[in-house]
């Protein structure tokens, strides 16, 4: 019985582009098909041959080599991205040099992640914890952790009063370690989770939303205020409105490739419309509805603080943040009756247990939709 040569696909990341990379041990039929395959190329980084990743290309790797050699795509396949769509991410800041003392978190951990294309918050975040965890043991080798270790250290965060949510992140990026890098069984890290804490989101009264509106002098910071909360949107989603986005007609607001990256449309009542057209015949942007003083996208930052001195001016003791006004939005939506399904849909949540945890802070009927600026009594 003739055992055919084996060739094992790998993803690679190569110059922001996706590649097939493709091991085998040295064979002269296999090297001349490798070659055939359009678009091939070698890295000596990596030691392998690679071609684009496609779905053509793909089919047509497994067409040239049938009954001439195995074509094994467990690792491959295992390693494909956590979203098809999502845009490939680049970690090399996330890369850093080792130093005296401190373990670096492994190479294949990073190269994973970008693989299968972790957004740049979550891949920043599991590096850090992973990082932490094999630094809490400075005396053992990484492959000498076990679980009782991971046990350890899970009682060592809850020693330290680190919050629910650090708890579980630190496990999930554990977790992908040994289950995703090492493609180890789950029963690995099978240890007891913290509870996830039921924390209602921080809200403002109707009064003091009017007050922060109120207090806001400089007309395109009263609009990006205003538009927050109307619109119920992320800090992310304002400043990615385009002018097109702004579906007068219908008084919609289009909200393109959001969380998940998914295109939504939410409310845009006519008194947001009337600030933001007095706005735009002020300031006349050309691309984003809220530009920088030179153009292009504006600053999250600035918009934070736009968000912190509103608040401040009215008053407010509380903490306030661009994503209270989100909230904000949903709760007062609920008091007007307005049916939670729609608001999960004005939210984007693709699970209406998120928009549940708004039942908590407002237990009023819902019916129907309306943006709840429409009910201040305020004038621009």
């Amino acid at each position: 019985m003739t055992t055919l040569p084996a060739v094992t696909l790998r993803h690679l990341m190569l110059d922001q582009e996706p590649r097939i990379g493709l091991q085998f041990h040295p064979n002269k039929v296999v090297q001349a098909l490798i070659d055939s395959l359009p678009g091939v190329d070698y890295s000596d980084e990596h030691r392998m041959h690679h071609f684009p990743n496609s779905p053509d290309n793909l089919s047509l790797l497994y067409k040239t080599f049938r009954g001439v050699a195995w074509v094994e795509g467990r690792y491959f396949f295992r390693d494909r991205p956590i979203r098809p769509d999502a845009e490939a991410v680049d970690l090399s800041a996330l890369r850093k040099p080792a130093s005296k003392g401190r373990k670096t978190c492994p190479e294949e951990y990073i190269a994973l992640l970008e693989t299968k294309r972790y957004s740049l918050n979550t891949a920043k975040t599991y590096i850090t914890q992973f990082t932490e965890f094999i630094n809490h043991f400075p005396d053992k080798e990484l492959r000498e952790l076990d679980e009782l270790d991971i046990r350890a250290y899970s009682r060592h965060l809850v020693q330290t009063g680190k919050s629910s949510s650090l708890q579980n992140t630190a496990i999930n990026a554990i977790k992908f370690y040994y289950e995703q890098v090492l493609n180890m069984p789950r029963r690995f890290y099978d240890i007891e989770r913290p509870r996830k804490e039921l924390k209602l989101p921080g809200v403002l009264s109707k009064e003091e939303i009017k007050a922060m509106i109120q207090v806001t002098e400089n007309l395109k910071h009263k609009t990006i205020l205003t538009t927050l909360y109307s619109c119920g949107l992320r800090l992310s989603e304002v400043l990615e409105l385009k002018l097109p986005d702004l579906k007068r007609d219908r008084n919609l607001l289009l909200v393109r490739q959001a969380k998940g990256k998914k295109d939504r449309h939410t409310v845009l009542g006519d008194k947001t419309i009337g600030l933001i057209d007095k706005y735009i015949d002020q300031y006349h942007p050309k691309e984003y509805v809220f530009e920088g003083q030179r153009g292009g996208i504006y600053s999250a930052k600035s918009v934070t603080n736009i968000v912190k001195n509103s608040a401040a001016k009215a008053g407010i003791a509380q903490n306030v943040s661009p994503h209270t006004l989100r909230h904000s939005f949903a709760t007062h939506a609920l008091e007007s009756g307005t049916d939670q399904r729609f608001i999960q849909i004005a939210l984007g949540h693709s699970s209406p247990k998120t928009t549940e945890i708004y039942a908590h802070v407002s237990a009023k009927k819902l019916s129907g939709i309306v943006s709840p600026l429409e009910n201040l009594d305020i004038d621009f």
